[in-house]
């Protein structure tokens, strides 16, 4: 018999996952949407019809529509900064940042579609491309931040305790966030999302000659070896 705890627990574990299928199918939808009809014809009517959930229930998941586009990885990235923090105590920050980030592209072979579209979009779209780049800036600087929690030289800007770090706050606020970074955890963050950028196109012109877990697997031993020349067969 499930004591009230348990069941307090299960209950918050399903509504997490129903927050994240709800968040993941109007992404899906926008998506779609925008491919097949170019982003200035996509309203959040027909997003959240095609998704299958109310207007009001697109707005509590993002503040505008253009954020359906830009701000598609948020809740990814808080838990990768949330799995980095908690890793246990023998892993080095490189091996804490793979393991979280594994977590979360364990269904990019299935979703491997919809990543092409969602580049294509933000490729058509200047102004959209402009606004994720600089999003995904400012979550590797919230990637930073928890690297040097983790190794005790936290940032007093960073709080543990937030869910989202990242694509928050004005452009001085992110410059005054990088400022009191030191160069180790920015190199940290910055070589872990450029490894999952390499080994995600690496799989995506080879997905019928390897699995994608191995392209990922084989990238962080690189890195974690130091990249040492690989001997090349004669």
């Amino acid at each position: 018999m499930q004591s009230v705890d348990e069941k307090v627990a299960a209950e918050d574990s399903w509504r997490e996952r129903k927050k994240r299928a709800t968040r993941a199918a109007l992404v899906e939808a926008a998506v779609r949407l925008a491919a097949e009809h170019g982003v200035e014809h996509v309203t959040v009517d027909a997003i959240s019809e095609a998704a299958g959930v109310s207007a009001r229930t697109f707005f509590n998941y993002f503040d505008s529509r253009d954020e359906v586009f830009v701000m598609v990885g948020a809740e990814s990235s808080a838990r990768v900064r949330r799995a980095v923090l908690d890793a246990p105590g023998d892993h080095t920050p490189l091996e804490a940042l793979r393991d979280a980030m594994a977590v979360e592209l364990q269904e990019i072979e299935q979703q491997q579609e919809l990543w092409r579209l969602h580049a294509e979009v933000l490729r058509k779209s200047p102004e959209l491309l402009a606004r994720s780049l600089g999003a995904h800036m400012s979550e590797e600087i919230g990637l930073a931040e928890a690297v040097a929690e983790r190794i005790g030289a936290g940032s007093p800007l960073f709080s543990s305790d937030q869910e989202s770090a990242s694509a928050t706050g004005t452009e001085a606020e992110t410059e005054q966030r990088r400022r009191a970074l030191g160069l180790y955890p920015r190199l940290v963050a910055a070589v872990g999302v450029t490894a999952v950028r390499v080994a995600v196109e690496h799989w995506c012109v080879r997905q019928d000659e390897i699995a994608f877990t191995d392209v990922f697997r084989e990238t962080f031993e690189h890195l974690a070896a130091g990249l040492p020349t690989p001997q090349v067969p004669a």
